[in-house]
This record gives C-alpha cells, structure tokens and sequence, in this order.
C-alpha cells in the first residue's frame, strides 16, 4: 500500500493539514479496499502548534519519513521573519540558512524515490531546501513575487493551481492542495477512483482555469448572462466539431463577448477548455469500456486515433493504449 507521509510543522494551518488524509484516506479500489495509507509526523514526534487556537498531537516523528512513498508538507505560520512559511517576510527568506537544522535533517529522511509535495506557501521549504532548483513550481499568488527574488533558480509559475515535475510536486493556494491531491490519485489509479473521490468529498474532480481567476482584479459588472449553459451544451456533444460561432450563438453574445467571458468564468480560453474536456471523456472511455481506440477518438470528438494520441500525450504523456493498460480494471 503507498504510504503518504503529511509533515506537520509548528504554525500548521489546520485545513491544509487536513487535505491528504481527507482525499488519499477516502480512495478505494474496486474492492473497496484502501488504496494508501496515510500517517501525520512532526519533527520530534510531540504535538504541534496551529494557526488556530488549538494544538494537535501526532503518533509519529520524523523518523517515520524513512517509510514514505509521498511527502506532504502543508502551509505554517512560523516563517523566519513571521511570514506564512517564509512567505511575505522580507529579509531572510533569500538566505537558506533560515531552514531550521532539524527540518533540514528530517528532509533528509525522506527516500530517493519518494514524491515530495508543498501545499502553498511550504514551497519555501522545498525550494530552501534546494529541491526546486531548476524546476517548474507554483506557490500562493499573492508571494509569487517574492518567493521568485527569494529563489531565483526556481522557474516560478503563477497562474497554475499545481504544478506537477514528477517526484517534486507544488500546489498553490489553500484549497488547491486538493486539487494536486486529486491530481495524485489521479495519476497512480486513473481517474474513475479519482472522480468517485472527489463525488464522496462533495468537490470537483478539476477546477478549470488557474488561479489567476482568483488574483484581485476589479469585479466585472453584475450580468445575467453566462457562458455556463452553453459548456453544459458542449460537454454533451464533444463528439462532433464544435466551432467558436456555434457556441458564442448559443450563448447570444458575439464571438468576441463569448471569449471574453468564457475567460472571466473558466480561467481558459473556448478552445483550450474543449480540448480538456475531450482528452478527459477519452480517459474515461479508455478506463471504462472496451471501445478500439479510432472509436474512442471519435466519441471524445478528436476524429482519428492519431489525433487522440497527440492530444493524450500533451495532456498526460502517454499513448491510449498504454494508458487502457495501466488503468482498465483487469
């Protein structure tokens, strides 16, 4: 069973803390056996302080990282010039020295081959210590900023909810630890178990867009008319073409009005956002049928198969096939 390891640090924002034992505790196999077992350790094994006015008691310390498959480390007050993980603090957040010796050490526990993930602002602690150096990472939009002049090394993404690098995984903002929670279960079991987690957490499988929707911005004026309808409409008819002025007709607005606001309300622009959708409906052709795959291509709207490889392969890096392997119920 993989083992997820959440490393709880003084100042813990009790919500984050709770995310992985919430998605990774409720997902099940077909057989309605767990699928990980999820464990919470603090440094020295004594219990640890929050954000709130309570304090939790954990049953494991650091040690217990010897035995992870994945890492999870949540946000936490206590920055070195109190800023939330080193986040706003100006000053030493830029010096690596500012990791704590004991935190260092216990990063140091953790497997060669073990994932590693942040959820917001605890990317200070990965790219303090030296994880993120060369990579691809998010972290909260709002220390984006100064979290890219901390580590210049990192290549600092902003608008994305998560950023997936492999073994080294970041998520922005509070809730979309979920969502890069989600993503895991998703990548190791496929996204059937994936979605029937999300239904039984009462979340989305995906949220699109990314939280640049969420950046302050001036409100747009208050209108009755939304792009909401007219996705509903396509998400129902992903397997024929769907041109822009198809859409932007059935939605009443101009091409331009419909661009617009599908961006305001998605995050993405009409194309992109169809494409996901079609590369999503694949998937899940591919995990629940038996369809060839030229007709699932043709079902997801992409034509030819070989147009579904390409897509599928942008997406998530393997072919059809090799993805019906890894993810069809033997």
């Amino acid at each position: 069973m993989h083992r997820v390891l959440v490393l709880a640090l003084d100042g813990v924002y009790p919500f984050e803390l709770s995310i992985p034992v919430r998605i990774f505790g409720t997902a099940a196999g077909r057989d309605g056996k767990p699928l990980y077992e999820v464990a919470t350790c603090s440094l020295d094994g004594g219990p640890v302080t929050t954000s709130a006015d309570f304090t939790i008691a954990v049953a494991h310390g650091s040690e217990a990282l010897r035995t992870a498959d994945t890492v999870v480390i949540p946000p936490f007050t206590c920055g070195p010039a109190g800023g939330s993980a080193g986040g706003s603090a100006e000053g030493s957040a830029t010096e690596r020295e500012w990791l704590p010796d004991a935190l260092r050490q216990a990063l140091t526990l953790v497997p060669a081959g073990a994932r590693i993930v942040s959820i917001c602002t605890a990317s200070y602690v990965l790219a303090a210590a030296g994880l993120l150096d060369g990579r691809p990472a998010t972290t909260h939009w709002n220390e984006a900023e100064h979290f890219q002049r901390s580590f210049p090394r990192v290549r600092v993404d902003a608008n994305v909810l998560f950023v997936d690098d492999g073994q080294v995984l970041t998520a922005a903002g509070v809730a979309s630890g979920i969502d890069l929670c989600l993503h895991l279960v998703r990548r190791d079991h496929g996204s059937e178990i994936a979605n029937r987690v999300a239904r039984l957490c009462v979340v989305p499988p995906w949220r699109e867009g990314g939280q640049g929707q969420y950046i302050d911005r001036p409100v747009p004026e208050p209108s009755d008319a939304t792009t909401a309808p007219t996705r509903d409409f396509a998400v129902g008819q992903l397997h024929r073409p769907l041109t822009l002025a198809e859409l932007a007709e059935h939605a009443g607005m101009s091409v331009r009005t419909f661009c617009r606001r599908f961006r305001e309300e998605t995050g993405m622009p009409p194309g992109k956002w169809l494409t996901r959708q079609r590369v999503e409906h694949a998937r899940r052709l591919l995990e629940t049928t038996d369809l060839p795959v030229d007709q699932v291509a043709a079902h997801a709207g992409f034509g030819t198969a070989a147009s579904l490889r390409q897509h599928l392969a942008a997406a998530i890096g393997v072919s059809p096939s090799s993805y019906r392997r890894a993810f069809r119920p033997v």
